[in-house]
């Protein structure tokens, strides 16, 4: 994990942001699938992509997974904010289910609501592709330690 010097003037390229997601996360974090969909400003939209392994009895995307993409979306969020990777650590990650994934990648948008020096905090929604009604919601915030 090696830390760039922050530039917010210089916008975070999606190869960059499929770099950070390759060489800074646990393995099995990388074997959830997930993917970039894009990232702008203070934002990051990944995708789960759908997996029988990840689904619970019954059929449903586990919770586990959408938390787990949460989390990751939220580190390319900030990312994106700095400009590039920087050091953080989860303080705090709370999620309400409101409707089963079965069968569907799952578009994930974290949006920073306040990026400070020492602290980030993300409002994240998950939604089942072709949906317009979110599967999950999420808030989450960030120690930065770079």
């Amino acid at each position: 994990m090696t830390p760039v010097t922050p530039t917010p003037e210089a916008p975070l390229t999606l190869a960059a942001a499929e770099k950070i997601l390759a060489d800074n996360f646990a393995p099995w974090v990388l074997d959830l699938g997930l993917s970039v969909a894009s990232v702008e400003g203070q934002r990051a939209v990944l995708r789960l992509p759908w997996s029988d392994r990840l689904a619970r009895e019954g059929g449903g995307l586990c919770g586990q997974a959408l938390m787990a993409a949460a989390d990751t979306a939220t580190v390319l969020a900030v990312a994106a904010a700095r400009g590039g990777f920087v050091p953080m650590t989860t303080v705090q990650q709370s999620i309400s289910f409101q409707r089963p994934v079965t069968g569907s990648d799952v578009l994930v948008l974290a949006r920073l609501t306040k990026a400070g020096k020492r602290m980030a905090f993300a409002d994240i929604t998950m939604t089942a592709e072709g949906s317009d009604e979110p599967a999950a919601h999420a808030t989450a915030v960030y120690a930065l330690l770079g």
